[in-house]
C-alpha cells in the first residue's frame, strides 16, 4: 500500500484549527486544559519544595518529548529530524524513549504500515480540533496510536486520545483499534501499551465532551465579562 504521509507544524500547541466555514475552533489539549490535575499538582509541589522551578523543568521536559516524538516519526516515515535544534543532553535523554519504542516493536513483533504522520483534524460537528501522532496499519487493522514520553499514563491521555478517535471517525477514517503507548525517557522507566477497547474509549469521550461545553461556557462568560 502506497504511504500517505501528512506533515503538520513541529509544535502542537501552536496549531490552528479552523472549520470548512474558516471558523477558528481549539485544540484537543487547549481544553483538557482547564480540568485540574491532581497529580501534576502534586508533582509540581514536590519539585518546589525541592527548589526545582517547575516551569523550567517542565519546559525542558516537553523539548526532550518533542525531540523523542520527531525521532519515533521519522522512524515511521515522517520528517527527519533537526539535529542542530537539540543539546547532545537532550538527544541522549530523547534516544532512551527511542530504544523504549523499539523494545515495544521488538516485544510485540509489530508490523507497522504507516498512512499518517501527524495528522491534524478538525471536527466539524463539535467545533474542535488536534493532531493525531499516528495512524497506520499494525498486523493488517487500522490502528490509531497515541505516543506518550511520561513517567506514566494518565486520564487526561484517555480523554484526548478518545478525541482524536471521534475526530477520526468523523472524518472517514476507519479505525479498528487504538492504543497508548508510553516511552519512558531514561533507561529504567521501559514502556507500557494501552489498549483501549470501545467502552472505555465512549466513556473518555463523554469526558471530553462534557469539557468541551464547559470550555465553551467559560470562553463566552470570559467574553461577556471583558
Amino acid at each position: 500500500m502506497k504511504i500517505e504521509k501528512t506533515i503538520a507544524k513541529r509544535a502542537k500547541s501552536h496549531m490552528i484549527y479552523k472549520t470548512s466555514e474558516g471558523k477558528r475552533v481549539p485544540g484537543v489539549t487547549t481544553i483538557l486544559g482547564i480540568i485540574a490535575k491532581p497529580a501534576l499538582i502534586k508533582w509540581a509541589n514536590g519539585l518546589g519544595l525541592q527548589g526545582i522551578n517547575s516551569e523550567v523543568y517542565v519546559d525542558e521536559t516537553a523539548r526532550i518529548g518533542t525531540l523523542a516524538h520527531e525521532m519515533i516519526q521519522e522512524y515511521l516515515g515522517g520528517p527527519k529530524w533537526d539535529k542542530k535544534a537539540y543539546n547532545p543532553e537532550q538527544i541522549d535523554l530523547a534516544e532512551n524513549a527511542v530504544i523504549s519504542f523499539f523494545e515495544w516493536e521488538k516485544v510485540g513483533g509489530h508490523q507497522m504500515e504507516t498512512l499518517h504522520v501527524e495528522l491534524p483534524l478538525v471536527s466539524e460537528r463539535h467545533e474542535y480540533g488536534g493532531t493525531v501522532d499516528w495512524y497506520g496499519e499494525i498486523d493488517g487493522k487500522k490502528w490509531l496510536v497515541d505516543i506518550k514520553t511520561s513517567k506514566g499514563l494518565y486520564p487526561e491521555h484517555t480523554f484526548q486520545v478518545a478525541a482524536y478517535w471521534q475526530a477520526l471517525i468523523e472524518n472517514d477514517y476507519e479505525v479498528e483499534g487504538v492504543r497508548l503507548l508510553r516511552v519512558g525517557r531514561t533507561e529504567d522507566e521501559g514502556f507500557d501499551d494501552h489498549v483501549l477497547d470501545t467502552p472505555e474509549l465512549i466513556k473518555a469521550w463523554k469526558v471530553f465532551e462534557a469539557t468541551l461545553s464547559l470550555y465553551k461556557l467559560k470562553q463566552d462568560f470570559e467574553k461577556r465579562a471583558a
